[in-house]
């Protein structure tokens, strides 16, 4: 009873863009962007550096602190979950993941903890807004390294006047889009979907509020 209690509290907890079934989390659109932005920088877990044995930038990497369909008992979660000493993830001076990401994790973990990929619904550019719509991509995508108290090449894209910061010089858009001559983001990672595309680019074509 508790533990369907539980999945119910998860599954309606979480907003996200691609779905074909409540309890259905898309891995490779959904988990493994949380995991590849606030795990995997220089000297941490990453496929190079692998710190305390683990490479969270692949599914099989992953995979080895999940106990599938017992996210409670599952070695990540209980990092990721931990406010904090030594064993809390991501460590200081990174920001912790949002309660939103571990339930989404968590939701992942219940379900099977699967490698699956989704197909995206119709994008929807209507209603765009910063704090509904951009920041959201940002935050699974980017602020693992560009946000928090020590953001990665001083790019903060976790406040309006970091972001503003890098449309008046272009780079946001070339970073996000692989353009020639500017550094692809999220590094390391694939590229954004064209849909979460359109939708930066249809709030800056809307004046780049705010809002």
């Amino acid at each position: 009873m508790a533990a369907a209690a539980a999945v119910v509290l998860l599954a309606t907890a979480c907003t996200r863009e691609y779905i074909q079934d409540v309890n259905d989390v898309c891995f490779q659109q959904e988990v493994l962007p949380i995991f590849q932005s606030n795990c995997t920088q220089s000297g941490c877990h990453n496929s190079n550096s692998r710190e305390a044995g683990y490479d969270l930038s692949t599914y099989e990497g992953i995979l080895r602190g999940v106990e599938p369909g017992k996210f409670k008992q599952s070695e990540l979660y209980s990092v990721i979950t931990k406010t904090f000493g030594e064993s809390a993830m991501p460590p200081s001076p990174y920001k912790r993941l949002s309660d939103e990401q571990i339930t989404t994790i968590a939701l992942w973990i219940d379900g099977g903890a699967k490698n699956n990929s989704c197909q995206a619904v119709v994008c929807d550019v209507t209603n765009v807004t910063l704090s509904g719509t951009v920041m959201p991509i940002f935050e699974t995508y980017c602020n693992g390294c560009h946000g928090g108290s020590a953001p990665l090449g001083n790019v903060d894209l976790g406040n309006y006047n970091g972001i503003k910061l890098t449309l008046d010089n272009g780079s946001l858009v070339g970073s996000v889009k692989h353009s020639s001559g500017y550094s692809a983001m999220p590094q390391g990672a694939n590229k954004l979907t064209d849909c979460q595309i359109s939708k930066i680019e249809t709030w800056i074509a809307l004046g780049a509020k705010n809002d």
